[in-house]
């Protein structure tokens, strides 16, 4: 049945207006003011803001990682980002060294089929480079349509991969139109940092901080950046967390350089000094990189504003303070790094951003939506309000002032990240597709519901806005 979402205030990242949507066959068909259709189901959002639907380009579910499994799987972890304003996330297959690519991937859509409520799509990190890998890459970026590629230059002798296996993904991503995703620090160093903290005795999660220091993050930035530099290719940052790293992002691109930066709300909000709670609480506040000490906020919120960072992932992690992050309650170096954020990404950002005055509303969607979107080739059939755009709508209350807390969330986890935080805004209803994923603040979707999103090569919506004048025209 067709939907007309009426009198709502439109936000794009770059309009904001009062009209009317007209929803048919799962796309945007009509945006006016008045509009009107006998057949259509209405939808009053008046009152409200109308936003397109949260693109989350940083998630990690159903996802091992030292022993255990992340808590939230494919449904309840997409069924959290749909109550909380996201309708498409992309999330990261783990390879592993020796095996086929295509196994990783084929195990993420196992995973994730027959349980996701929203749109999604992969990434695929990338350990080490063999001819095997070569020769599979191109295919796996071909026929399953991702086009980004993960490298981590942290966590030694697990997942870190060498400067030269980088080089070489930077050199592929360059041919083959991909956008190399990095985890920026300096693993060598941290392992040793680690080391030398637990041979003096010192197990406490604030260690997690003070072995992964500032510095180290902001020099595997700029090396990553150099190497970008040389391949002539294109480079995310993931998860950024302090001015040392904003430092280099901008650096490169006033340089001119294919270089882009996420952050994530925890550390838009947080800081280093909730890893001193008392009774082991400071595990649930161990990430990588860890958080850092308060001030690095303001600089992540101006690089938002000024756009030397362009995307806000929320690095959803979860694992239960009971029974996982214990794990690491004499040794931090084994607490699981991560932690449950997919569901308050979007209100968070409008709260701490838009309402107090930090972002402007645009600026709200761009980040939030639009620049995802087009940096991982999806745009516009997703992170904006546009005539042929998937209906993913997000109806959404600024009025209502609500408590952040794990009583609430409809995450697995067994804890809120911000718990007790007071936020302005609340996703009424959630649409993906046109279809009701959140009705009234309740879940009317269905398991599976969700689509695989094969994704273009990166700078393709670009080549193709650019079109050649036709032979002999003045174009």
């Amino acid at each position: 049945m067709r939907k007309l979402i009426k009198s709502g205030t439109i936000v794009t990242a770059a309009d904001t207006y009062i009209g009317d949507i007209l929803i048919d066959n799962g796309l945007i068909a009509m945006i006016g003011i008045g509009l009107n259709a006998n057949d259509a189901e209405i939808v009053d959002a008046s009152g409200c803001y109308v936003f397109p639907g949260g693109v989350d380009p940083h998630t990690h579910l159903d996802m091992p990682f030292g022993g255990t499994v992340t808590r939230d799987d494919f449904e309840s972890g997409t069924i959290a980002a749909a109550f909380g304003g996201t309708t498409t996330i992309v999330d990261f297959c783990l390879t592993a060294k020796g095996k086929p690519l295509a196994d990783a991937v084929q195990t993420w859509h196992a995973k994730s089929g027959d349980k996701a409520v929203i749109d999604y799509g992969f990434h695929l990190m990338v350990s080490e480079v063999t001819d095997d890998v070569l020769l599979e890459l191109p295919r796996i970026i071909e026929e399953e349509g991702i086009t980004s590629l993960k490298v981590f230059m942290a966590y030694k002798n697990v997942l870190q991969a060498d400067d030269g296996t980088l080089y070489r993904m930077l050199q592929v991503a360059k041919e083959q139109g991909a956008l190399v995703m990095v985890h920026a620090e300096n693993g060598d160093v941290i392992d040793y940092l680690i080391r030398e903290a637990l041979a003096a005795g010192n197990t406490a999660p604030i260690y997690h901080a003070l072995t992964r220091p500032a510095v180290l993050e902001g020099e595997a930035t700029g090396r990553a950046a150099a190497l970008t530099e040389l391949a002539d290719s294109q480079l995310y940052v993931v998860h950024v967390t302090c001015a040392e790293a904003v430092w280099k992002i901008a650096e490169a691109r006033k340089k001119g350089l294919r270089v882009y930066g996420e952050t994530c709300p925890q550390y838009l909000v947080l800081d280093q000094t909730d890893l001193e709670k008392p009774d082991f609480e400071g595990a649930k506040y161990v990430w990588s990189p860890p958080l850092r000490e308060k001030w690095n906020q303001q600089v992540l919120w101006d690089a938002l504003w000024n756009g030397q960072l362009q995307a806000v992932g929320s690095d959803q992690c979860s694992f239960d303070f009971k029974g996982q992050k214990e794990l690491g309650i004499d040794d931090f170096s084994k607490i699981p790094n991560g932690g449950p954020t997919i569901e308050d990404r979007f209100s968070l950002l409008y709260s701490e951003g838009v309402h107090k005055g930090r972002l402007s509303i645009n600026k709200f969607v761009d980040i939030i939506a639009t620049a995802g979107a087009k940096l991982f080739g999806l745009f516009p059939q997703k992170g904006t309000i546009a005539i042929g755009s998937d209906a993913d709508i997000v109806i959404f209350d600024p009025s209502v002032e609500r408590t952040l807390s794990a009583e609430t969330h409809h995450m697995k986890v067994d804890y809120n990240a911000f718990e007790g935080m007071q936020v302005f805004g609340e996703p009424v209803s959630v649409l993906v597709r046109g279809e009701f994923v959140i009705r009234d603040r309740a879940f009317v979707g269905k398991p599976g519901s969700g689509r695989y999103l094969h994704r273009r090569r990166f700078g393709d919506a670009e080549k193709q806005a650019v079109k050649k004048p036709p032979a002999g025209g003045s174009g």
